[in-house]
């Protein structure tokens, strides 16, 4: 139970508990080495001791120099080990973090991206990991180890003399207890440095991706100012969180380091008294140099430890997020996609309220309505990217909340209006809908989606990178490696969001063509904004807020007098508008 706790407290794998505990071990092993170094250093301090009191020759060189040699090979092992059970360890420990942590963001709900933004996902895989990293590797099994080794220490200290044990040690409790007292207060210091830097990571990103709209609007000015003033936000916030703790690490220090002060009174008040021997008082002086050391470092690390527990607790946020789980299973009888009283809701504001039709197989089923009628999200929940709140979707009779989102997309194709490309080549980024497609199944589902018109223009052909998100093609061409990827992938279910709405007339229609070889034979659910894009519909949905108002073939509609048929004659009327 322990265990559990102190690994969820500090984001820690399996693996990464293990390496601490191995870490811990072997900071216990070094401490009590050189602890045993400074027994020699008393042994020798005693043999010269007396032969100055009582005038006996000095005892034999061998035995000394044997133990010497003996605890510079035991040093040089034990810290070779500590050194690998703690940085060599726990650098494979961040990797694996890394690793896990996108695996996680990888299945989990698209939902969940809707509540944290870029910036902030950056800061936890990036920032937060490197600041554990930090203490996985200098934090917990010094601190740890500390914690036992001092123990061990203390009952020997006790062993020999209590009165000189508890004059040593008794500021390590204080200390510590002033430093665990503060740690609310040291949390909330973070906590507000934390949000601090995520706003300027939130600036400079917003600037970034709109500098050509700053730019046109003569807001440069503007832009930069209200950066600045979140950088000196973040400097002030970060500033005061720092001297709080420092105050409290240094006011600790100063408190532990008391207790040399106590063990030289209360020796020397029991040597007057004749109850020990200097060489007793001498050995717990020499302890005291030792004892204090792995403790210096440790004030510190409480203190990062402390501070770091908000970036632990964002990074166990992410891993403790349920996934979007299922079988790995998917055989269904056909592929038409049943709504069944569909329900939904995001940030617990309704979007669908009892949402039933049928989008059957080998036909185009179009979606359409006033803009935030739910038409898009329709989309995404029969690819469950996300996961109904209410009533269930089939495929084939299958109901997708029991497959495993990446088995059940396999039977899908998406093509969206806001086309997401890579950086890399014309040919990398089709094969996306593929993997292991070969070079000649590439292009033949590029020249089927009329890719070969732009791509014989471009420097190296299919090998030309295109880069970040297409930035070096229209949106005609992005938008038609979009469809060629779906046409390499040829799945039984085609998902269309409005392909070709911001496209112009040339290109509107070359997309159209690459889509009507992809709709063939295939369970088609279009979104569209535009009627006439849904003239040749087998089936229309109308919905209109979240509920489905109308349903029928388009001639059925039309005929009904109700929204579809308004909405087609609005953009009748708007079709001739002209500028005067």
């Amino acid at each position: 139970m322990f265990s559990k706790k102190f690994q969820r407290k500090y984001a820690l794998t399996d693996q990464g508990l293990r390496n601490t505990k191995k870490g811990a071990f072997w900071t216990v092993i070094v401490n009590l080495v050189v602890m045993g170094g400074m027994g020699i250093l008393y042994l020798l301090t005693g043999g010269f001791m007396n032969t100055l009191i009582t005038g006996s020759p000095l005892p034999s060189a061998m035995l000394p120099i044997s133990l010497t040699i003996l605890f510079l090979v035991l040093s040089f092992l034990t810290h070779l080990q500590q050194y690998r059970a703690t940085y060599g360890l726990v650098y494979n420990e961040v990797r694996e973090t890394r690793l896990g942590m996108a695996e996680r963001l990888r299945r989990l709900p698209l939902g969940y991206f809707g509540k944290r933004d870029v910036a902030d996902l950056t800061e936890t895989l990036m920032g937060d990991v490197n600041r554990m990293e930090h203490v996985w590797s200098h934090v917990l099994g010094y601190l740890y180890g500390a914690y036992i080794s001092t123990a061990i220490i203390a009952v020997c200290l006790l062993v020999y003399d209590w009165r000189l044990a508890i004059a040593c040690l008794w500021g390590v409790p204080v200390a510590f207890g002033l430093l665990f007292g503060s740690r609310k207060m040291a949390a909330r210091a973070s906590e507000r440095t934390k949000k601090a830097a995520l706003r300027v990571s939130d600036g400079i990103q917003e600037a970034l991706e709109n500098v050509r709209e700053i730019r046109a609007t003569n807001q440069e000015d503007l832009y930069l100012e209200r950066l600045y003033r979140k950088i000196d936000e973040h400097e002030r916030i970060m500033t005061r969180g720092e001297l709080g703790t420092g105050v409290f690490v240094n006011a600790a220090s100063v408190i532990m380091r008391l207790g040399v002060a106590t063990t030289i009174l209360t020796g020397a008040g029991l040597i007057l008294s004749g109850q020990i021997d200097f060489m007793l008082l001498f050995l717990f002086l020499l302890v005291i140099t030792r004892i204090y050391a792995p403790f210096d470092q440790s004030l510190a690390l409480i203190a990062e430890m402390i501070i770091s527990q908000v970036s632990a607790d964002r990074i166990t946020e992410l891993y403790e997020t349920p996934t979007a789980a299922g079988s790995s299973r998917f055989a269904p009888e056909g592929h038409d996609i049943v709504f069944e009283h569909v329900d939904f809701a995001y940030d617990e504001k309704e979007v669908l309220h009892d949402v039933s039709f049928t989008a059957k197989e080998g036909e185009v089923t179009a979606l359409v309505g006033p803009s935030g009628s739910g038409k898009s999200t329709c989309a995404r929940l029969a690819a469950r990217l996300w996961d109904v709140t209410k009533g269930r979707i089939l495929v084939g009779g299958v109901d997708i909340s029991t497959v495993d989102p990446e088995v059940l997309l396999t039977d899908y194709s998406m093509v969206f209006q806001d086309v997401v490309l890579f950086d890399d080549t014309v040919m990398e980024n089709i094969r996306l809908g593929k993997r292991g497609a070969t070079d000649a199944e590439v292009i033949a589902a590029a020249q089927a989606a009329n890719c070969e018109e732009f791509v014989s223009r471009l420097p190296q052909g299919y090998d030309t990178p295109i880069g970040e998100n297409g930035a070096r093609l229209s949106g005609g061409e992005r938008q038609r490696i979009s469809i060629a990827r779906a046409l390499l992938k040829d799945a039984p279910i085609l998902l269309l969001d409005e392909a070709t709405a911001s496209l112009d007339v040339e290109n509107e229609t070359k997309v159209q063509e690459a889509l009507s070889r992809l709709l063939r034979g295939k369970t088609v659910l279009v979104i569209a904004h535009r009627m006439r894009t849904v003239e040749a519909a087998d089936k229309i949905i109308v919905l209109s807020g979240g509920q489905v108002a109308e349903e029928g073939s388009p001639s059925d509609l039309m005929s009904r007098n109700g929204l579809f048929r308004h909405m087609v004659e609005l953009q009748k009327q708007s079709s001739g508008w002209r500028l005067r």
